[in-house]
């Protein structure tokens, strides 16, 4: 069992600005966005995280990057964890945006929504689900079936995997809420990824902390993966 961990970027300065930003080169994070970046430390400071893999925007590896070097870790940049490639509608106002045909399309039917001159919503959540899982693949041959990954990412991005990991349809992922700097956590099985963090902002991961494998002879512990089919693990 393997642990994701989806970190979105702190808060940026399109994010006040109400513009989507898109692929636009140059948005960083603002005062407030720093100020996430540098509590994600202390937060997540339990979990032995072995590796932290990052979109290749700013506001991502700015997150990052106070996390990165506590840990003495180099961020691995995946162009696959990028925003959404919004083509035309990248850096207009969202005031403007909403009047278009297109915005009810993309909150009600997303996985039929292609972004003029841009990607579609059902092409990102391909990708960015591919990425992930290949990361996932990658830390677990490197470090064990225990190990512990991050990726920071973008709030679209993170919901279309959430999504996945739900086994929910994409035109489902717009109920999904992903906020600045929050976290959500992925398990993944051999079987079936289980969600087990959403849009998590404490401080609190005692619960992610990997148990230790008991000696030979004693009894295995009940995992939450473990579910019974037709019944549950919390009868």
């Amino acid at each position: 069992m393997t642990t994701l961990i989806l970190l979105r970027h702190g808060r940026s300065t399109a994010n006040t600005a109400g513009v989507l930003a898109g692929r636009t080169p140059g948005v960083e994070l603002d005062d407030r966005g720093r100020e996430q970046a540098a509590a994600v430390v202390d937060r997540l400071a339990a979990l032995p995280i072995a590796s932290v893999v990052t979109s290749p925007l700013e506001r991502c590896r700015q997150t990052v990057a106070p996390l990165a070097a506590a840990r003495g870790l180099e961020p691995v940049v995946e162009d696959d964890l990028a925003e959404v490639d919004y083509g035309a509608w990248t850096g207009r106002k969202i005031t403007d945006l909403i009047k278009e045909d297109l915005w009810k399309v993309v909150q009600a039917h997303p996985s039929a929504a292609t972004f003029p001159d841009g990607e579609s919503l059902a092409g990102m959540q391909a990708r960015s689900v591919a990425a992930v899982r290949r990361h996932v693949a990658r830390v677990r041959a490197e470090h064990g079936e225990d190990a512990i990954v991050l990726a920071c990412s973008h709030g679209d991005v993170i919901k279309a995997i959430l999504a996945d990991a739900l086994a929910s349809h994409l035109d489902n992922f717009q109920r999904i809420v992903v906020d600045t700097c929050s976290v959500s956590v992925v398990t993944y099985t051999e079987l079936r990824p289980f969600v087990a963090r959403m849009n998590e902002q404490s401080g609190d991961v005692a619960s992610l902390v990997p148990k230790p494998k008991p000696a030979e002879g004693e009894e295995q512990p009940v995992n939450a993966s473990d579910a019974v089919v037709g019944g549950s693990t919390n009868a």
